[in-house]
């Protein structure tokens, strides 16, 4: 086999525990969820997200090793974005179902059939009596954040592809700064919210679709970080740089997905509401 793998341009993959332990461990975080969910107890769930964290950091290890050892060849890194453009679709749909849950609550306000939920909700959405978020205030704030993060990491792949690795440090940690600041802005929000998740379909709707937008910019965030120190350890060059495209691609699509949060929820579903301040 080692002979036939010098002869080709794709990487025999050694035999690795990641995918079994990967798979037991969402089992047992999916198990502890419903325990938790109903009042048993969290710790089932903590277990098994440690064990999906510790599959993460050693499985993602294992492929950096992979790309410094050169084993990831033009035809290995053409599969690798392949698999990276399905994987941003796949967020793609699971964004449309919160996208779906948010107007479906508006759009069946005049279906006969759901008399109760119009009853529940005053016939209006949002809600008779719910309070929401100035759009043009901390949401506002937020959107100029993620936008102005977009063009650092821009600036920031530019610099890679010129060689240039002190535009690439500051365009990262200035990045950085910005997705942390936007993580500590939504919870400000949060904190000040005039509804809250439990009660009633708006609420949950809200909270799921921008909390897990909240999510994915934390998660994007402990990416770049990563990036930034494989960028500090020269571990990306103009040509081979590939983890570091992954990060710009997901981070961009995150951008994007605010500014459909951005106009859908906060602003076109707040017209005619009164504001939280």
């Amino acid at each position: 086999m080692a002979e036939i793998a010098k002869n080709h341009d794709y990487h025999m993959v050694e035999p690795s525990p990641w995918p079994f332990v990967g798979s037991v461990s969402i089992l047992i975080m999916a198990m502890g969820s419903v325990f938790w969910m109903h009042h048993w107890t969290p710790w089932v769930f903590f277990i098994g997200l440690v064990g999906v964290l510790y599959t993460m950091f050693a499985w993602w290890s294992d492929v950096v090793g992979e790309a410094r050892a050169g084993n990831h060849t033009p035809v290995v890194q053409m599969h690798l974005r392949y698999g990276m453009l399905l994987f941003i679709a796949s967020e793609v749909m699971f964004f449309l179902a919160w996208f779906w849950a948010y107007f479906d609550g508006f759009f069946r306000l005049d279906d006969v059939e759901q008399y109760a939920r119009v009853v529940a909700t005053g016939g209006v959405w949002p809600p008779m009596g719910v309070e929401l978020f100035d759009p043009f205030y901390l949401p506002l704030f937020n959107t100029l954040i993620l936008l102005t993060s977009g063009t650092t990491v821009t600036w920031a792949h530019h610099a890679l592809l010129e060689g240039n690795r002190k535009g690439l440090r500051w365009g990262l940690v200035l990045t950085i700064a910005l997705g942390a600041l936007f993580t500590c802005v939504q919870v400000f929000e949060y904190s000040e919210a005039g509804f809250s998740f439990s009660g009633m379909m708006y609420g949950a709707t809200f909270f799921m679709a921008t909390g897990f937008h909240g999510f994915h910019v934390l998660i994007g965030t402990i990416f770049l970080a990563v990036c930034l120190i494989r960028a500090e350890r020269r571990q990306f060059t103009p040509e081979n740089h590939i983890g570091f495209e992954f990060a710009a691609w997901y981070w961009h699509f995150v951008d994007v997905v605010w500014l459909f949060l951005f106009a859908s929820v906060y602003v076109w579903g707040s017209w005619g509401v009164a504001m939280h301040h």
